[in-house]
Formats: structure tokens, sequence, C-alpha cells
């Protein structure tokens, strides 16, 4: 399986790529307003690809639970200077992290490459038809509800079919745009709409995802289930808890892992890989 896009191509047979977040957001859960100064997100960027990163996902909108939505104006002045910047300094993949569509292409003007929306094409209508538009590759999220009240209870009457169900319905929706098949990438959605037993079962079923014929994402990186099963509160404490969940993400199939700790979780990747395509 590859994806092949501009000048890059993912062999997805051969290795398991790196996603680092760059999260440009007073807010984030974990590393908000961090990185809110220009050069800080330049820097830490600049970081993350020589620690092998093999791709850079920029957000201005948190999406963490209870979240409030921020406007497009004021996610557009957070993300677009710096893949104006970033574009001209690294050789691998941008991504933009959001589910608006006028943002999704003014970052795609601007040097993105990948589309990286949690609503799975289904919060702004016209998100498919930008993606199709400009070619590029789009990472479709399961969620459950919106950032503010996802985690309100969320309730599956049976978790893996109805997941599989969204995504597939989300692939439609992008066919039907225009989207090339072979550009699309799936991502279950961990903690988006689940509670901690419903993101270790994603977790241990995770191959089951892959009869839907498409490379896999995931992002587990120091979220809240981690904390849960650790009886660690602070996201500070859960790097050896997010190292233990990426190593099961990739022996269970999963393709690209989407991570804060670039550095050190490369190296719980390499080992995995060592195992998975051994």
């Amino acid at each position: 399986m590859k994806l092949k896009f501009h000048n890059f191509e993912f062999d997805f047979l051969k290795k398991t790529y790196i996603m680092g977040i760059l999260n440009v957001t007073p807010d984030s859960f974990f590393d908000g307003g961090r990185y809110l100064s220009f050069q800080n997100a330049i820097d830490h960027a600049l970081r993350m690809v020589e620690e092998g990163a093999d791709i850079i996902d920029i957000g201005g909108e948190s999406t963490r639970p209870g979240a409030e939505p921020v406007s497009i104006d004021e996610e557009l002045k957070r993300v677009i200077p710096i893949i104006e910047a970033l574009s001209k300094k690294i050789s691998i993949p941008i991504s933009i992290d959001t589910y608006k569509a006028k943002v999704a292409e003014k970052a795609i003007e601007a040097g993105a490459t990948i589309v990286n929306d949690i609503s799975g094409l289904r919060f702004d209508p016209e998100m498919a038809k930008v993606v199709s538009r400009y070619k590029v590759p789009v990472v479709i999220m399961h969620i459950k509800g919106t950032p503010r009240d996802m985690q309100k209870n969320p309730h599956y009457e049976a978790l893996i079919p109805e997941i599989i169900e969204y995504l597939r319905n989300s692939i439609v929706i992008a066919k039907q745009a225009g989207v090339d098949e072979n550009m699309i990438i799936i991502d279950p959605g961990i903690g988006f709409g689940k509670l901690p037993q419903h993101n270790l079962q994603i977790l241990k079923n995770l191959k089951e995802f892959s009869k839907l014929g498409k490379p896999i994402l995931i992002g587990v990186s120091r979220k809240s289930f981690i904390g849960y099963v650790l009886n660690e509160s602070s996201p500070e404490k859960r790097l050896e808890g997010t190292a233990s969940a990426v190593a099961v993400s990739v022996i269970n199939g999963a393709n690209i892992v989407r991570v804060h700790d670039v550095g050190f979780m490369a190296k719980i990747v390499k080992l995995a890989d060592a195992i998975k395509f051994s």
C-alpha cells in the first residue's frame, strides 16, 4: 500500500510514518500556548524534522474535550504564517489540522499538502470539494458529537462496527466529491467521543479497520485514557504510556502515528517496525 502525492511517496509496507504535532493554540490539552509565538513554532517544527518526523501537522484550533470553536479568521491568523514559512524550510509534507474548508484551502495555497479533518468531512460540506480540487490526501477521522460535547457520556451499541460504518460513509462522501480513493487515510478517533475502555478496544482491534482498505492513522499521544489506566491526571506524566500505546498501534496495523514527542517515539516506532516487518 502506497500513498503518492506531489513529490512525496509513502510506502506503508516498509515503515510506519510519524506525524509530529504542532499546535499553535493557547488551549490545547498538552502543549497549549507553547508554540503561539512564530519563532517558537518554527523552531519546534524544525526540531521535529531533525528528530525523525515524516509529516508536520499544524493546528490552529484546540479540539480537546470541551473546547470552544474559534473563528475562521483567527484560525487562519494562527496557521498561515507558520505554513508559509515552514514550506520554504522543510522537505517533508505539512498537514493542516482543520475541519473548516476555507482554512484548508488557504493552508494548501500556503504550502500544506495534507488535510487532517477530525469530522471525517462532516462538519463543513465544502471540505470534500476542497480536497478534491487540490488533489491532496485527506485524513478522515471518526468523532461522536463535537469537541464541545463529545465526552458527555458517549455510548455505542457496537463500537468497532459503528466506527467502521461512519468511516465508510465518509469515504463515500469523499468519492462523491471526486476525491481520489488512493488519497484517503482513516483515523478511528482515539478520545473523540470515546470512554477509556472504548479507546482500549480500538487499539486492541485496530486490524479490523484494515477491511476499509485505507492507511490507518492513530493519535494516542498523552491522551486521557492513558492517564485513566496509569492514574496520571497530568499529560506531562503520560510519556511511557504513550510509548506503550504507540508500540501496540504499530504492531496492530497503524501506518501513521501522530505524536508530540517525535524523537522519543521515533525509537519506539523503529523497534516496533522491526518486529512488524520481520
